[in-house]
């Protein structure tokens, strides 16, 4: 089994794996959002190369708990990736993940221009890796 965790963005799509005993999650790739959906079939050759069996997609929910336009928007886009793919696809609360992806990178020293082409896909894998340790662990 081996999952994959999805940091849903309009601009930018981060993706990270888990290793093939889902114990870890590891970040991949950032993937830019393209008005001709190419992005769509990277993720579909991504999963394919992967062997992926699982999608983890990370909801934006407001701090109060509540689903606001962007939730839906994630839940819209998802909806086309369940077609695309016909795999399995579970919602996963990511508030506050691009944040501490933020800080991580600040911590290591990571420059803004840098950071910004690796954020993404360390926000997939901190999804990612919550729902490892809390599903399966």
């Amino acid at each position: 089994m081996r999952i994959m965790g999805i940091d849903y963005g309009t601009k930018r799509i981060g993706i990270a794996i888990s290793d093939p005993k889902c114990t870890m999650a590891l970040p991949l790739e950032t993937i830019q959002v393209t008005s001709d959906n190419s992005h769509m079939q990277r993720i579909k050759e991504v999963a394919q190369a992967y062997s992926i069996t699982h999608i983890v997609v990370g909801l934006p929910y407001n701090m109060d708990g509540s689903l606001g336009e962007s939730a839906r928007n994630v839940m819209q886009w998802t909806e086309q990736l369940n077609k695309l793919l016909e795999l399995p696809v579970e919602f996963w609360d990511e508030r506050l993940s691009t944040s501490e992806a933020h800080d991580l990178l600040l911590d290591i020293d990571v420059n803004g221009r840098k950071r910004k082409k690796l954020v993404d896909k360390i926000a997939a894998s901190i999804i990612l890796k919550e729902y490892i340790d809390t599903r399966l662990s």
